[in-house]
């Protein structure tokens, strides 16, 4: 289908299954990336911007392959929800989201060494209220500690607390999938 070796800049489990289930064929390559971006960028510009910089700096190791990478960040209140450092965290995160609509932006940036194409999605999410005994129940068997706001909407969370989503469902896992192919499929084939 693609011309050029695919390299997926990325070791999110999450992304890597998605390609694969879209059926393409691909190697998984990443490097040491410090999650940076300007204090004063808008919140919902931060997911391409951080894929982007993730693409540029594989870019200066690969050459002619087509590289994909992303970059999600979960956005409340106009804030943006890294992945949770401890139990703690993750407990603030959750109760914050309990009963509340968040953004969930993908950023996904995909180059060839010719050309370059970034786009943002965004999908919004209303979280049912929670108890602090759902939220602990969560927290001990799943260990969200990978996952920005502190949640996979593909785990059992997904299934008990997210009331409704308004969007795309692969978004918030963690790659816009649909998108990802049409591009791939129409710029880069």
């Amino acid at each position: 289908m693609l011309s050029n070796k695919l390299i997926l800049g990325s070791q999110s489990p999450r992304r890597k299954e998605l390609l694969e289930k879209a059926g393409f064929e691909f190697e998984v390559r990443s490097m040491d990336f410090e999650e940076t971006y300007p204090d004063e960028m808008s919140v919902l510009e931060v997911a391409e911007y951080l894929s982007v910089e993730k693409n540029k700096a594989l870019r200066t190791i690969l050459e002619n392959q087509i590289i994909i990478t992303a970059d999600t960040v979960v956005i409340s209140n106009g804030r943006i929800l890294e992945k949770p450092t401890d139990e703690n965290d993750a407990i603030t995160m959750l109760s914050g989201l309990s009963g509340q609509i968040h953004e969930v932006v993908t950023g996904v940036c995909i180059s060839n060494g010719q050309k370059q194409r970034s786009i943002s999605v965004t999908t919004e999410v209303k979280v049912k209220p929670l108890s602090i005994k759902e939220i602990n129940y969560y927290i001990t068997n799943y260990k969200p500690f990978d996952k920005a706001g502190a949640y996979g909407i593909q785990e059992w969370f997904g299934l008990i607390a997210i009331e409704w989503i308004n969007g795309s469902y692969y978004n918030v896992v963690g790659l816009p999938v649909d998108q990802v192919y049409t591009i791939l499929t129409e710029e880069f084939s």
